[in-house]
């Protein structure tokens, strides 16, 4: 058992089949907050502490799935290949609202942090909650952030919005296809977008635009903002 254990098999194993009875959770109850992302992160941590398993045993066919990250995001250009005629139509108050969302979430996560004293690094890693994951932590590199926990507050900002973004749309009466998956995709990432494509094939062509967008946003305006305000403040 030792031996399975520690081979990169136990680590991909355990990630597919947890991650699969969250989509058979999913698709049972049909309820947001059962999210197969969260549900597989809550039973592989829980498998690892009820059975006392080294997390660096696990990591070890993690980083063979963390590998495929990057390259997986890019087939979200897919749907947005597919509705270009659309972006080209809408391109100025798409790129306007992907650019607002993007500097009022750096500005607001900032602005908490000083409200509650929380130390740099925590600040600059919680800077690139919004983006996705292989951006996110070159940005929280840029800024001097520990990595592990802006990894683990992107995924987590990613699980919220999937969740809650359809009700935040509904609750503040949003109806444009547009609009929607352009506030998704900017506020949750690929996360988020997973769910703005279950919503529409436009939702999730805007969305899968958004990423991209408030990505290089946040590469250039991270640092600047970060620096005003430890001037200022």
């Amino acid at each position: 058992m030792k031996e399975l254990i520690s081979t990169p098999l136990f680590g991909i194993m355990l990630s597919l089949i947890a991650f699969e009875i969250g989509c058979i959770i999913n698709k049972k109850t049909r309820l947001p907050i059962f999210n197969p992302l969260f549900i597989s992160i809550v039973l592989v941590i829980a498998f690892l502490n009820i059975f006392n398993i080294n997390v660096a045993d696990y990591d070890k066919g993690g980083q063979f799935i963390a590998f495929f990250l990057s390259p997986a995001t890019v087939i979200l250009a897919v749907p947005l290949y597919k509705k270009i005629e659309l972006l080209k139509s809408h391109a100025v108050p798409i790129i306007s609202g992907i650019t607002v969302g993007s500097i009022v979430s750096i500005i607001t996560i900032i602005s908490l942090c000083k409200l509650f004293g929380l130390p740099k690094t925590i600040n600059v890693s919680l800077i690139p909650k919004s983006i996705t994951v292989p951006i996110g932590i070159e940005v929280s590199k840029q800024l001097g952030g520990i990595t592990s926990i802006t990894v683990a507050v992107i995924i987590l900002t990613g699980i919220i919005g999937a969740i809650i973004g359809p009700y935040i749309c509904k609750f503040f009466k949003i109806k444009d296809k547009v609009a929607i998956g352009v506030a998704i995709g900017t506020a949750s990432h690929a996360v988020g977008t997973t769910k703005a494509i279950e919503m529409g094939e436009i939702e999730g062509a805007m969305s899968s635009l958004s990423i991209g967008i408030a990505g290089i946003i946040t590469v250039i305006i991270a640092p600047i903002i970060a620096k005003i305000f430890n001037v200022l403040m």
